[in-house]
C-alpha cells in the first residue's frame, strides 16, 4: 500500500527539520563570533569542528557552551537597548536642568528676556525637576 499524503506531510516534515538546522548551525556561528571569552584560536577551533563535523560539532558545542549563548543573547539585547535609548534622547533633544538654566540666564544676559520673565521660567524648571 502507499500512502501519498503520508508522504508528502514526512517530505514536509524533513524540509523544515532541515531548515531548522541550517537555522541552529547559523545561530552557532554567530555565537562563536560574538563570544568575548574566546580567542582567535579558540574561534577557530570551534568553528572547524562546526563545519567539518557539523552534527558532532553542533552537538558538543550546545553541551559545553549553550547555557552561555542565552547570557551572550541577553547582553547583546542590552547594549542595543542602551544604544537605542541613547539615540532617542539625542535626537528628542532632552536636557536637564542646569542646561535649561544656563540657556535661560544666556537669554537673560542678551536682554531677550526681562527678570520677571527669567524668575517665573526658572521658577518653572525647579518645579518640574
Amino acid at each position: 500500500m502507499q500512502y501519498p499524503l503520508l508522504n508528502a506531510f514526512l517530505t514536509m516534515l524533513y524540509f523544515f527539520i532541515w531548515i531548522l538546522w541550517i537555522f541552529l548551525v547559523i545561530r552557532i556561528v554567530f555565537d562563536i563570533f560574538r563570544s568575548r571569552d574566546l580567542g582567535g584560536w579558540g574561534k577557530a577551533g570551534w568553528l572547524i569542528l562546526v563545519i567539518i563535523l557539523p552534527f558532532l560539532g553542533v552537538f558538543i558545542y550546545v553541551l559545553a557552551r549553550g547555557g552561555s549563548m542565552h547570557e551572550r543573547d541577553v547582553e547583546q539585547a542590552k547594549a542595543q537597548n542602551q544604544a537605542f535609548q541613547a539615540y532617542v534622547r539625542d535626537a528628542a533633544g532632552t536636557q536637564n536642568s542646569a542646561d535649561q538654566l544656563a540657556k535661560l540666564a544666556d537669554l537673560k544676559q542678551k536682554g531677550v528676556i526681562s527678570d520677571q520673565e527669567f524668575e517665573a521660567e526658572k521658577a518653572k524648571i525647579l518645579a518640574a525637576a
